[in-house]
């Protein structure tokens, strides 16, 4: 089990949600966002931690929304963090980004591309933070005891593995529900990336999606006995800058977690 604030993931206890938009893309969204999840979560009861990264810096085409500026994003999100008092995770790309963002993030995200990055992984380690390190896309689930023990090298155990699907040839990711139970193994809280998991990546210079599969893996992944579930969630989905077709409109959210909850529940033994 780690702890992040008053917030416990691991060792059979409920499911922790982490959600948010994709990236920061305005003041607007980023606060309606943030609020409607927490009244929904504090509603079920549900921990949280609210996701959205202050810049995109993988994404496939050189003309696509990167962010708004580190230092406006950034402000956003401290002010965002501040006003619903929120336990705040955000991406990280390189060392340098490592220092700033440890600065006002809670959980350091390690992006599925770079979970072999030896200097990124310890430099995150080194910050004190707990550390998400998503699988890649291109990594077996048995591999990722590698990114743990380079975060372990600095003493930092508050570690959180990351399913988001497997390349399945060209354009295309599966989910190989064993990849939850490999890295269940190694001792550390196991969370399921349902949106990510659905995305078609480089489909015509983006990333595209199949959002109708986000609640099928949600729960599949429930049934295992997840840790916390992380979705990207969007007011307009439709329209939003970054992973549009693959975030979860925020008003499908409330019934999807009151059906995790039920199969949560159900899988730990807990009422």
């Amino acid at each position: 089990m780690i702890e992040i604030k008053n917030v416990k993931l691991g060792s059979n206890l409920p499911f922790v949600l982490i959600a948010g938009p994709c990236v920061v893309e305005s003041e607007k969204i980023t606060f309606t966002t943030a609020e409607q999840i927490k009244k929904i979560t504090s509603k079920l009861g549900i921990p949280f931690i609210f996701k959205s990264s202050y810049k995109k810096a993988n994404r496939t085409s050189i003309k696509s929304f990167k962010g708004l500026g580190d230092s406006e994003a950034i402000n956003i999100l401290t002010n965002v963090k501040k006003e619903f008092d929120l336990i705040l995770l955000t991406d990280v790309h390189s060392i340098e980004e490592v220092t700033s963002a440890a600065e006002f993030a809670d959980v350091l995200q390690i992006p599925a591309f770079l979970c072999r990055q030896t200097e990124l992984l310890v430099a995150a380690g080194d910050s004190g933070k707990a550390i998400n390190v998503k699988k890649g896309q291109f990594l077996a689930p048995e591999d990722m005891k590698h990114a743990i023990e380079k975060v372990e090298s600095t003493g930092n155990k508050k570690i959180l593995l990351t399913e988001r699907g497997s390349t399945f040839g060209y354009n295309n990711l599966v989910v190989d529900m064993r990849s939850l139970v490999i890295m269940k193994s190694f001792g550390y809280p196991i969370v399921m990336d349902a949106t990510h998991s659905v995305q078609l990546p480089g489909i015509g210079g983006k990333t595209g999606g199949q959002p109708k599969f986000i609640k099928p893996l949600a729960k599949a992944a429930a049934a295992i006995g997840i840790d916390a579930l992380f979705l990207e969630v969007h007011p307009d989905p439709a329209n939003a800058l970054s992973d549009a077709e693959s975030q979860l409109h925020i008003s499908e959210l409330e019934n999807l977690l009151i059906e995790i909850q039920q199969i949560d529940s159900l899988v730990k033994n807990f009422k």
